[in-house]
């Protein structure tokens, strides 16, 4: 066999070689070209496409330009203004730092660039036609730079292949134009095709660039976070998780402005949103991490969408709990937004307010220290969870003596309950009870409430559902109550029965209390209970958690012990603590058709506003939602 010498490649071929991974299609040219201008100090971008972006590629921006000496050393490789040293490189600021990105494209399409640096008189023009450079020549421009990318792959036939039709890659093309119009609302952006213009954003605040962008339901249905410490900071808008997909189409996340796909940050977020979303559902977030460059590295892959960070395990903490924080307001919280947090609202900025567009997203003003890190999140992110009072009996709301026992099978409006339901006038009391007042049960599912907005709708299996699921995390984690077992662990609050209750037994369960009580690993204990072998086929349930304790015994022991023998007991309170919580809660919360008082349904309501995640149940689906005044008057056509 021969062998060829070994040989340097030609700058052409080389810069067709980089070209496939930096501009794998139209939309990989676009996005280089958009950083491109916001480096420049652009304000105002414009961008036009024929056939997808296949046959042209137009980016005009009002940017610093390009200086007449410089316009050929643009289309060189490796060339670049914005790194000189390898600090530059490892404290990268700027979205592109490779010098790779003109000259991949140039080489695989016929190329033109026109700019007026600032300051001068004229403008200048250059054209690249795959390997042919033009000279220099004088241009008609007022300010900034406009780069033209004509017949892309026009001389790799091969690579034209795998393009997909128009409607793909301008699909292709427009998500990448709103992702970068999401990351700097401080920025002007048109967006044309074919001659016509589909989106056009003006310098606007933050959320109104969100809405305008992923439509307004997303934002009326997010959250708005904005969380420092430590050297990070992370803000943006999170969806409830009532506002979840079907995919990951409404998924942004940026790193000091710059638009990622990072495994460390998606496992974060996902497992914020775990204990509230609905099964295979994917939450929907734009959210913005602000932390010093030397503690990132961004070049990881030449697309520069992959970054690693430094202190992986601190990032991670920190997006889980900022992003746990924000879902867990209490459902009185997330509906009536109080003048304190509307002063920390991150979009409250008022260099917005102001109408001031010099607002770079990824610049903290917070101090960027490496050094502070360290050991920090252990004091910092304590429980935010406000314990709820622990109720007694079955539904969890045993009136007091003397309050009103009436029960009701219609729906009764019971005004003067609203009225005498606080010593205060009705007002403060809408304010201090954001849910309102329970008028009506419906078949024994629903609760109907008045509140100062209209109508209130309370699906009460599921809302009692989360309240006792947040009560017995709290009470394992030693938050609301819990005690320690011999062995120094956390331990569910336990209620011993009067009459131990005994049952028929499967040979596995009484195996795994076997397996529990010979190893003595207390996970029983642990969860609350005291279960006891009277003989081979026999167990007896002797103690349940204090708050479960008019729930069936048999049937949660049973659920239970399932759990541990199919998981392990290290395991079932461990990775699997939340379900084996999540199945004892549904066993204490209050069942359908079950007629509740007044004062019972106020409790309830009560609770709720004191309780985190409670606008979902332990599976994601809504346990409440809002009326309107003007939505029932649209129903009914009054004022028409």
């Amino acid at each position: 066999m021969h062998l060829n010498p070994i040989r340097l490649l030609p700058d052409q071929l080389i810069s067709q070689i980089a070209a496939g991974e930096v501009v794998e299609r139209p939309a990989s040219a676009l996005k280089e070209l958009l950083e491109n201008s916001l480096d420049a100090g652009s304000t105002d971008i414009q961008v036009s496409l024929l056939q997808g972006g296949v046959k042209q590629l137009r980016v005009a921006d009002n940017g610093y330009g390009i200086a007449q000496d410089d316009l050929a050393m643009a289309l060189t490789r490796h060339a670049t203004s914005k790194i000189a040293t390898l600090e530059d490189l490892e404290a990268v600021g700027s979205l592109g730092f490779r010098g790779e990105a003109l000259a991949s494209i140039a080489s695989v399409s016929r190329t033109q660039i026109s700019s007026r640096a600032q300051n001068t008189k004229h403008a200048w023009r250059i054209t690249s036609d795959g390997s042919e450079i033009s000279n220099i020549e004088p241009a008609a421009l007022d300010a900034g730079t406009v780069i033209e990318v004509n017949d892309l792959y026009f001389n790799t036939p091969a690579r034209r292949k795998f393009l997909k039709t128009e409607a793909t890659e301008f699909g292709h093309c427009e998500e990448a134009f709103h992702r970068v119009a999401l990351s700097r609302p401080d920025v002007a952006f048109m967006l044309q095709h074919n001659g016509r213009a589909l989106s056009r954003y003006a310098i606007s605040p933050p959320e109104k660039r969100f809405s305008e962008v992923l439509g307004a339901e997303f934002a009326a249905e997010s959250i708005a976070l904005d969380e420092s410490t430590a050297g990070l900071r992370l803000w943006g808008i999170a969806a409830k998780p009532t506002y979840n997909r079907n995919s990951r189409d409404t998924q942004y996340v940026y790193v000091n402005g710059r638009f990622v796909r990072d495994k460390l940050l998606a496992h974060a977020i996902r497992q914020a949103y775990q204990d509230v979303l609905h099964h295979d559902r994917h939450p929907a977030f734009v959210l913005f991490l602000e932390l010093d460059p030397n503690l990132v590295d961004v070049n990881v892959h030449p697309s520069k969408t992959e970054v690693r960070f430094r202190d992986g395990q601190s990032i991670h903490r920190f997006i889980f709990h900022s992003l746990h924080k924000a879902l867990a307001t209490p459902t009185g919280v997330s509906n009536a937004v109080t003048a304190s947090q509307a002063a920390h609202n991150p979009f409250n900025n008022p260099a917005f307010q102001n109408g001031q567009t010099s607002y770079p997203p990824y610049q903290s003003q917070i101090n960027l220290s490496a050094n502070q890190s360290s050991g920090f999140y252990e004091t910092l992110f304590g429980s935010n969870s406000q314990g709820a009072r622990v109720a007694s009996g079955g539904s969890g709301y045993a009136p007091a003596n003397g309050l009103d026992q009436r029960q009701f099978a219609s729906p009764v409006c019971y005004a003067d309950e609203f009225e005498n339901s606080t010593n205060g006038s009705q007002a403060q009391a809408q304010e201090d009870f954001p849910l309102g007042f329970a008028v009506a049960q419906i078949h024994g599912v629903y609760v109907l409430a008045q509140n100062k907005l209209g109508l209130v709708v309370i699906d009460m299996h599921a809302a009692h559902e989360r309240i006792m699921y947040e009560k017995l995390k709290n009470a394992l984690d030693g938050n609301g109550g819990g005690q320690e077992n011999g062995e120094g662990n956390k331990a569910v609050p336990m209620q011993p029965l009067l009459l131990p209750v005994s049952f028929h037994a499967d040979r596995l369960e009484v195996a795994t209390v076997q397996e529990a009580l010979a190893n003595n690993d207390n996970s029983l204990q642990q969860l609350g209970f005291d279960i006891a072998i009277l003989s081979p086929t026999t167990l007896a349930v002797r103690a349940v958690p204090t708050m479960l304790q008019d729930a069936d015994a048999v049937t949660l022991a049973r659920d239970v012990l399932k759990d541990l023998r199919e998981y392990g007991a290290s395991r079932a309170l461990t990775e699997r603590r939340n379900e084996l919580l999540g199945t004892m809660a549904c066993h204490a919360a209050v069942r359908a058709n079950r007629s509740l008082t007044i004062t019972e349904m106020n409790a309830l309501l009560r609770d709720m506003e004191t309780t985190e995640r409670s606008g979902q149940c332990n599976h994601g689906r809504p346990t409440w939602f809002q009326v309107s005044m003007s939505d029932l008057d649209k129903m009914f056509m009054r004022g028409k």
